[in-house]
């Protein structure tokens, strides 16, 4: 679409962000919440709704959703009721949904995203709930029939509403990373959208620019990556536009996205507001958060993405990009605030992190916690670099990888059985060079004719006369000497 026409009216983007969260047990009931079970055994008479059944709240899943609201700057609400959410659905046994309606348990926060020119956004949550999630349908290629799964109802989810201060699908995605980021730091969900651990919809409008009024809303799901809720976002605000330069109505609907096609199709239509006879769910009592439970999850929260980003940028002095790479996990962040702890080059420490570390566990596909060294031993390579026992070459191409595989060794005795300890001492270093020189008497006299490009020539030969043992900085600065000399 011709630029002219799209600058002439502004998106306005919600979304919705479903999170499962990481219980043991489903919300209302002791079935388990294992993934990748055989269909329909995590299941039981309450998460059936059987007649005489009566559910009983999982409390670690309001630890997490405290969690949660406190991270994204919310107020938690002292008293929540919850409520029945009464549709009908194949995949919904009971016929309704326990979830909250009048008190979400968290509300008015908001999530901080890094814009592409470097600018902080706040965008901003109007509610987190809690509710239990629906089954599954399948619908498997060539057949008619609906398979239906149980094994996901009942699973405790938060649903993460935003206000509608998304402006386009780059601010969307970098809202996403985010909350993403969060359920990851505060071990509350995996984020795994392909496994539907972390679902999103979105409310998407356009609006002439400076008007006053929001356009009509249209809601678009079915996407199961960050990638695609972008091209679903950018793909709705053009299909809108075009409809609005035409002349055309849009109406309100729910609309789907074919990741194959990058299209939406509409769905159902949303001009009638479905009715789902909201009422306080008569089986479970009022939750009361105490101050107790309160300054209990308060002193459980970690240190946070944006937090620990602050503390890498200006208290360690790293460059943004650094700081971001290190923070994208909460483990890579921890183990590089470890390492920090033992050493005070910072750089260095996110050099290796960044580089040898993350190299070797993503190479052999491993988590943090398998890896074999503990901080004090990086720490301990850095300072061998620093003081010029061993090259940084030797350190990771030898010495790491070494200990890698005999963990319990130390750095220094790693490089001492190596022999790659640096020669670096004055006398024994100018006998090398004088050794080099003498042997390169044709080079010498090109150096001199102004050929000063063979110094590496005569560096690389130092360097293969010690074996990688001098001390190149102390060697280039007494190399430099002896050839002004000659």
């Amino acid at each position: 679409m011709d630029k002219e026409i799209l600058d002439k009216y502004q998106p306005i983007i919600g979304l919705e962000v479903h999170a499962q969260l990481l219980t043991n047990s489903k919300a209302f009931t002791a079935d388990t919440t294992e993934y990748g079970s055989l269909p329909n055994t995590n299941i039981s008479a309450i998460t059936l709704g059987h007649p005489g059944t009566l559910p009983r709240l999982n409390k670690q899943a309001v630890d997490f959703a405290i969690k949660m609201g406190l991270a994204t700057n919310c107020e938690i609400t002292r008293t929540n009721i919850f409520a029945r959410k009464n549709y009908f659905y194949p995949d919904l046994p009971k016929g309704y949904q326990i979830t909250q309606d009048k008190t979400p348990i968290c509300q008015k926060g908001y999530v901080a995203i890094q814009l592409a020119d470097g600018q902080e956004k706040n965008i901003h949550i109007t509610r987190i709930h809690m509710e239990e999630d629906a089954g599954k349908s399948m619908h498997l290629a060539g057949e008619t029939e609906t398979l239906v799964d149980f094994n996901r109802a009942g699973v405790p989810l938060i649903e993460i509403v935003s206000e509608p201060d998304i402006h386009n699908s780059d601010e969307a995605y970098a809202y996403l990373v985010e909350i993403k980021k969060l359920v990851r730091y505060l071990d509350i969900c995996d984020g795994n959208m392909e496994e539907g651990s972390l679902r999103c919809d979105a409310n998407v409008s356009v609006m002439l620019k400076g008007a006053e009024k929001f356009g009509t809303k249209v809601e678009v799901k079915n996407m199961n990556s960050f990638r695609n809720v972008q091209r679903a976002i950018d793909h709705e605000i053009e299909r809108q536009i075009a409809m609005l330069e035409a002349g055309e109505t849009i109406e309100s609907e729910t609309r789907g996205f074919d990741a194959n096609t990058g299209l939406t199709s509409g769905q159902r239509s949303k001009e009638s507001m479905n009715d789902y006879r909201y009422f306080p769910e008569p089986d479970l009592t009022p939750l009361v958060i105490s101050e107790e439970w309160l300054d209990r999850i308060h002193r459980q929260m970690p240190s946070l993405p944006h937090e620990l980003y602050a503390k890498f940028t200006k208290e360690f002095g790293l460059p943004e990009y650094d700081a971001n790479v290190l923070t994208d996990t909460k483990e890579i962040a921890e183990y590089f605030d470890a390492v920090c702890k033992h050493t005070t080059n910072y750089k260095a420490a996110s050099n290796w992190v960044m580089g040898p570390v993350k190299s070797h566990l993503n190479e052999l596909a491993l988590h943090v916690s398998e890896f074999p060294l503990q901080p004090a031993q990086i720490a301990e390579i850095i300072s061998l670099v620093e003081a010029n026992k061993v090259n940084h070459t030797a350190a990771t191409r030898n010495i790491f990888p070494h200990l890698v595989k005999n963990p319990d060794k130390s750095a220094l005795a790693t490089a001492e059985e190596l022999n790659l300890i640096q020669e670096s001492d004055d006398n024994a270093l100018v006998g090398f060079i004088d050794q080099v020189l003498q042997n390169n008497p044709k080079k010498v006299a090109e150096y001199k004719a102004g050929k000063t490009a063979l110094v590496g020539m005569f560096m690389g030969e130092i360097m293969k006369l010690t074996k990688g043992k001098a001390d190149p900085k102390t060697t280039n600065k007494l190399l430099q000497e002896k050839l002004k000399a000659l």
